[in-house]
């Protein structure tokens, strides 16, 4: 009897498979891979064949979170802090086992495989917040001893990641865990003092936290048109390759910044000028478009949840992709300082994309779930 019952649980789920969010996913994922073999195309440093080694990362990815989404996600539900604490571990390992690349210590290498842990601990700390705030009884008026704990959370990780040092996924983690709070009634009062202290700790960390290369970084995105030839050549050439691109761009494999060798890391921080270039602004906007897309399906998903884990877990991915995709565009444009921060299922990388899959598997499990009980209006799930 219970086999019968799981077949047809399982076959529902297939029944309710989130269509719009895999063909969202999938299409990034191809965009971005043909993206890839034009960045590299002209062979350099070795990543010539780097859209080949994407592609059996997004293939594991894709089956890892097919398994994810196959488990009820309640289970993950129960290993929250469990997961929170072995992604901490994790970090704390990069200090020990961790090898310096250009003045920071970010990945673990084990033999010939390497992994970044601050990529997989923005999961892990959204797993745990949802797992916080669905123990959490409170849904009405939060004061500012109530996000005490959920803080505590998200600085450790943020504490870590900064000492690597990591800006760009400092930022990211404090913005998700932001993100996810502002669902939650939090009382005015209390979201003045919030406000008023970020204030005071981002003015001291500006003054006192930032490294050296970072403070350059900064000073090169407030000054754009001083010293081109160093910490500015980046932005400078992104911002070209994108002016380029014109209304329909210059074709597949045809923009002259990345043909010529001006765009650098344009496999990795760059990979938007790139596209932008050979497909102008008609593609862009497409482009932005499936991220908004994806963004706004998490939220939906979110608001359909039938319960606050799966609610807050599909809001937290959400907000990985949307802060992710906001900063990296904001670097290549000019409209934000550079910071190191890749863009989902388009920047070459092993451990972003891992992340981002799994993320989706998760969502894609809290959609095909939400069938199975009564929907908690979305006003009371925070």
């Amino acid at each position: 009897m219970r086999l019968h019952h799981d077949e047809g649980l399982m076959g529902r789920v297939r029944e309710h498979f989130d269509w719009t969010l895999f063909i969202t996913v999938a299409a990034l994922a191809v965009v971005g891979v043909i993206n890839l073999y034009s960045a590299t195309s002209v062979a350099r440093g070795g990543h010539a064949e780097d859209y080949i080694q994407q592609i059996y990362w997004l293939v594991g990815g894709g089956i890892i979170a097919t398994v994810i989404a196959a488990i009820d996600y309640r289970h993950y539900e129960r290993l929250g802090y469990v997961l929170y604490a072995s992604g901490v571990i994790s970090l704390l390992l990069v200090f020990i086992l961790g090898r310096e690349i250009r003045g920071s210590s970010r990945w673990i290498y084990i033999g010939s495989y390497s992994f970044q842990p601050s990529e997989f601990m923005k999961l892990f700390l959204v797993i745990a917040l949802a797992k916080y705030l669905h123990d959490d009884p409170k849904s009405e008026g939060r004061t500012l001893r109530d996000l005490v704990a959920p803080a505590i959370i998200a600085a450790i990780p943020t504490a870590l990641v900064l000492l690597q040092p990591d800006l760009g996924t400092a930022l990211i983690l404090v913005l998700v865990f932001v993100s996810i709070c502002a669902l939650t009634r939090v009382q005015t009062k209390s979201l003045l003092w919030l406000g008023a202290v970020g204030v005071i700790v981002a003015t001291a960390f500006w003054s006192y936290g930032l490294r050296g290369y970072q403070n350059e970084r900064i000073t090169a995105w407030l000054n754009p048109n001083e010293n081109i030839l160093g910490y500015n050549w980046d932005p400078h050439q992104a911002r070209i390759a994108v002016g380029n691109g014109g209304w329909l761009g210059q074709g597949f494999m045809r923009g002259s910044q990345n043909q010529f060798l001006f765009l650098h890391e344009q496999h990795s921080d760059f990979p938007f000028p790139v596209f932008a270039e050979e497909w102008g602004f008609v593609g862009s906007v497409a482009l932005v478009t499936l991220y908004a897309l994806l963004v706004l399906w998490c939220l939906r998903v979110a608001a359909s949840a039938k319960d606050r884990f799966g609610a807050v877990l599909a809001v937290g991915v959400g907000s990985v992709v949307f802060w992710h995709a906001v900063f990296n565009l904001g670097m290549a444009t000019g409209l934000l300082p550079i910071v190191g921060v890749t863009l989902p299922l388009f920047s070459y990388g092993g451990s972003s994309v891992m992340t981002v899959l799994v993320g989706v598997g998760f969502v894609m499990n809290v959609s095909m779930r939400r069938f199975y009980a009564s929907p908690v209006r979305a006003s009371q799930l925070f």
